[in-house]
């Protein structure tokens, strides 16, 4: 049985996210308040795989987490792209006349915004987590408040759904990277599968820097997927580059890597996983 640490509670789409990725495998779901706490367990037991949320098509990336992973001594070995559909659900006694306040993770607010303008009489009120606002108000009978999650959290606590599918944008999905301490990746990567890489550098303060490392990725067939940039904090105008490429062949990928190499700073790569 593998044992899964997700940020949030039983019911959030970490939840869904690792019930998915790891479909028909029996997994143990260790909750965990915070992304910092997911590292932790990781870190106190290599046996422990992560799940976390990277970025949003909606509320874009989670830059804090990209500085974690940085930080981190984990590997990534796989990413999920979860299709994500909110829910406004609350006690099976309450309806629609009790509600006074809805209660949810800000990000899950922020996707139900125009939902939310619709209904101005009730407060929005930020949580830590969408599946555990919903245990909070079954758990303590918080008449009068609703919950924004899943509806399967909505199951799990025995909560009423009201509305489904409440978010503004139906192209609502969040990927999920899994990641795992590095004695381990080798036994959760399919080797024949690996299509793609993050990395992570900084690139010294000079002209045409960036297009020097792009026009080499280019040339060596490697599509870039995403780019990110996050300040050094401590030295101006200095950035760190989380990168992103797919890549047909994985040998033409390492020879990319080797040229690109003496014209970065502090390279690092997070992984090397298969292509969700």
């Amino acid at each position: 049985m593998k044992k899964i640490a997700i940020q949030g509670e039983i019911g959030s789409f970490h939840d869904i996210a690792a019930h998915e990725y790891f479909n028909g495998e029996q997994i143990e779901l260790l909750c965990c308040s915070t992304f910092e706490s997911l590292f932790d367990s990781i870190r106190h037991d290599p046996t422990i795989i992560g799940m976390l949320a990277i970025e949003n098509t909606i509320a874009g990336s989670l830059l804090h987490n990209y500085e974690l992973l940085r930080q981190a001594d984990v590997t990534i070995v796989g990413e999920h792209k979860l299709y994500i559909e909110h829910s406004i659900c609350c006690l099976p006694e309450d309806d629609w006349a009790d509600i006074r306040e809805v209660h949810s993770h800000p990000v899950a607010l922020q996707q139900c915004r125009h939902f939310l303008s619709q209904h101005a009489e009730v407060k929005a009120v930020e949580a830590d987590d969408t599946a555990g606002s919903a245990e909070y108000i079954a758990r303590h009978k918080m008449t009068g408040w609703a919950a924004i999650c899943s509806a399967y959290a909505a199951g799990i606590y025995g909560m009423k759904v009201l509305q489904r599918d409440i978010h503004d944008n139906k192209h609502n999905y969040t990927r999920f990277l899994v990641v795992s301490n590095p004695m381990e990746a080798e036994e959760l990567i399919v080797k024949d599968k690996v299509t793609k890489a993050s990395l992570v550098f900084s690139l010294p303060h000079s002209e045409g820097s960036l297009s020097k490392i792009l026009t080499i990725l280019s040339f060596y067939d490697i599509n870039l997927t995403k780019i990110q940039s996050l300040p050094i904090i401590g030295h101006e105008w200095e950035y760190l580059f989380y990168v992103d490429v797919t890549f047909d062949s994985f040998t033409r990928y390492r020879q990319s890597i080797d040229a690109i190499t003496p014209l970065v700073r502090n390279i690092k790569i997070l992984g090397e996983y298969a292509e969700c």
